[in-house]
């Protein structure tokens, strides 16, 4: 895995995201094992405890399960990496929004923004 993340912003919520993209676009697929939380702080440059809280957070969410001295694994359970993967998306929408809103943009402009955008 690559692990582009923006130091200037909280590392573990980027974890998390990244790793539920993955799983929703099945680049990582039911009992695959993850990497180690040692090896994956060592390739980012990051704090291993910051890797165990997002593979905890991911745990809670139901995207992965740990075999205690073994490691940490994909669970079966796509539909819920999707509906996060939407609730990310939509989140990012809505503050996309707000910032264009901040900087004077009206709802006509944006609009016209986007179209051309596209």
């Amino acid at each position: 895995m690559i692990w582009k993340l923006n130091k200037e912003k909280p590392i573990c919520p980027q974890i998390y995201e990244l790793i539920c993209v993955d799983i929703a676009s099945d680049k990582l697929k039911p009992d695959q094992k993850l990497p180690s939380v040692r090896e994956i702080a060592i390739q980012a440059g990051i704090n291993p405890n910051t890797v165990q809280k997002a593979f905890e957070k991911l745990e809670v969410s139901g995207l992965v399960y740990s075999i205690r001295g073994t490691g940490w694994f994909i669970a079966d359970n796509k539909d819920s990496a999707n509906e996060i993967v939407r609730n990310l998306i939509q989140e990012k929408t809505v503050q996309y929004f707000e910032a264009l809103k901040g900087f004077g943009m009206t709802d006509g402009e944006i609009k016209k923004y986007i179209e051309e955008w596209q």
